[in-house]
């Protein structure tokens, strides 16, 4: 009996903790969310500013080597030895307008006019005499009481042969002038010997290249410019401007280690734009390239010199001028409606710098905009904005090439 209360002992004592176990989790009270304790959905904060449009100009910058307006090749028109060349004519030298630079000898050409100028004399002759003969026939055909006289008889044709043996000697005289001019080499404008071909004692004939010369009275700067510069700068594309209305340019360069600084203006653009490249090509040009010292240039301003330039844009109203960081994807910004949720935006991007960005964009007045660049932000997000001061740039913007 004893034994078989042992053997169900453990069943006495299992049984009654299961039922325990059974009543403790399902009488056990189940909690119930207090939703007015619930923390609310944290909102992304965002700095924001109100940005009114400006009126700003955007200066560009291009770049692009010195070189003459006008560079020529003097080439001899005359044959004959070289007896003298003047100081000036070697590579660099500098001359006057209508200065000989070099002398042909003339001497053949002097005996040939001295004979073109006998020939005219002795036409001169010859037609005065004919004119006399002329004369006399008439008399003597009216002498004779016939008003209807032959032309042979009255010496018409040998008078008129006269006359035409006259203007071919004198055609002849003026040529052989001609000839002895041209043993002076001068050039029509004052300038600048880039290189010389010939030297004194050396024998040319006509085609003979003497030298090469360029215009020393304005320089030109070549500057190409994208579409994006070229909406900038007030380019006499359609026809030429005055020299006080066109725009200004400043170029830089290196001469002898020293940065210089020279002003010039636009005075024209290439009649085509490059079907390579598809550039505008704006021509800046210098007056007085080499006159330099006190209140002139700086230093010569010498052909060939690379330079940079910075040109004068013009007058753009309604400009947003916002940090750089406010651009998304190069040419869009969020602004922030009525409940503040973010509106992505697309705008006409005018120039963009290290720290600020010039833009256009179709917004009402005092919309806040976003200034912070925030990668997770997408369009329709609420957020918190946090108002910024805005910082504009110190000085006039600059537009590079390319940007």
């Amino acid at each position: 009996m004893v034994d078989r209360k042992q053997r169900f002992l453990p069943f006495f004592i299992l049984i009654p903790g299961i039922a325990l176990v059974f009543a403790i989790a399902t009488l056990k009270p189940s909690p119930t969310p207090d939703t007015s304790k619930l923390e609310q959905e944290a909102k992304p904060r965002v700095a924001v500013a109100h940005i009114s449009p400006e009126t700003v100009k955007l200066n560009t910058h291009s770049q692009g080597t010195v070189s003459p307006r006008r560079e020529i090749d003097l080439v001899a028109q005359v044959a004959g030895q070289i007896i003298e060349v003047d100081s000036n004519f070697v590579a660099g030298g500098f001359f006057q307008q209508g200065s000989t630079l070099v002398q042909i000898d003339p001497r053949d050409y002097e005996s040939a006019l001295i004979n073109a100028k006998a020939q005219v004399a002795e036409a001169q002759q010859r037609l005065a005499e004919e004119k006399g003969r002329a004369r006399q026939a008439k008399r003597e055909w009216r002498d004779l009481g016939n008003d209807d006289a032959n032309a042979l008889f009255l010496r018409k044709p040998q008078l008129a042969a006269a006359q035409a043996a006259l203007a071919s000697a004198q055609a002849h005289e003026q040529q052989a002038q001609l000839h002895l001019q041209r043993t002076r080499i001068m050039v029509p404008f004052t300038g600048r010997v880039a290189e010389t071909l010939v030297d004194l004692g050396q024998y040319v004939s006509p085609g003979s290249k003497i030298a090469r010369v360029y215009d020393a009275a304005v320089a030109e700067v070549r500057l190409p410019l994208n579409n994006r510069q070229a909406a900038l700068v007030d380019l006499p594309i359609i026809s030429p401007q005055h020299l006080d209305e066109a725009p200004k340019v400043s170029l830089r360069g290196n001469i002898a280690g020293k940065q210089f600084e020279w002003q010039g203006v636009i005075t024209r653009t290439e009649a085509s734009i490059d079907t390579r490249s598809r550039m505008y090509y704006a021509i800046a040009e210098v007056e007085n390239p080499f006159n330099y010292g006190e209140e002139r240039h700086p230093a010569p301003l010498m052909m060939g010199l690379f330079v940079e330039a910075e040109i004068e844009g013009q007058q753009l109203d309604n400009v947003l001028v916002l940090p750089r960081s406010a651009l998304f994807k190069r040419n869009k910004i969020y602004s922030l409606d009525a409940d503040n949720k973010a509106v992505l935006q697309t705008v006409d991007v005018l120039q963009t710098s290290e720290e600020h960005a010039w833009v256009r964009a179709n917004l009402e007045a005092n919309t806040p905009l976003v200034i912070n660049k925030l990668s997770l932000l997408t369009p329709g997000t609420e957020v918190e904005p946090v108002e910024s001061e805005k910082t504009t740039p110190d000085a006039a913007p600059v537009a590079h090439q390319g940007e």
